[in-house]
């Protein structure tokens, strides 16, 4: 029988390809075909901003993926959660770092890209991140582990990342 952390690592990776795959990868792609547009003179910089969106997003999104399977011993899926909060990593200044991971990557793309369609598709996912958040996630991560979550929860903030 395969280990826990194993199990957690497969269901992890495939639910990487699923969500963010899905919104940060395949959506992108159908909304633009990955065709850069040369919007205005001015963009060349916004260009670099948006690469480095996009490498800072992917690397941000894959830590805390792997964060998942080591300290919490699970996936970011909702299906098969973590035995264990995570809240070590970058989970100890903004609860959210995946959820911002993958805007900033879909921003980053907007910019590289020159495509103001992706910068409204951000728009639109960090508003579906924030109903998903507060209508289901907190409930139902308050419900599974209880005073460790509110007094995480208390502690640090949901979207904007605390300093220290």
């Amino acid at each position: 029988m395969a280990d826990s952390r194993t199990v957690a690592a497969v269901g992890s990776a495939a639910f990487f390809v699923l969500a963010p795959g899905l919104v940060a990868g395949v959506i992108p792609w159908w909304l633009t075909g990955w065709r850069m547009r040369e919007p205005m003179p001015f963009w060349a910089p916004l260009r670099v901003l948006g690469a480095a969106l996009i490498v800072a997003g992917t690397v941000v999104l894959v830590y805390a993926f792997v964060l998942f399977v080591t300290a919490g011993v699970g996936t970011p899926a909702p299906v098969a959660p973590t035995e264990r909060l995570v809240v070590s990593g970058l989970y100890r200044y903004v609860r959210n770092p995946m959820y911002l991971a993958v805007i900033a990557t879909i921003v980053g793309q907007g910019l590289l890209l020159g495509r103001i369609v992706l910068l409204l598709y951000a728009l639109a996912v960090g508003l579906a991140f924030s109903v998903f958040v507060r209508g289901y996630e907190e409930p139902t991560l308050s419900h599974r582990y209880g005073a460790e979550y509110e007094a995480y929860r208390r502690a640090v903030p949901r979207w904007w990342p605390r300093l220290r």
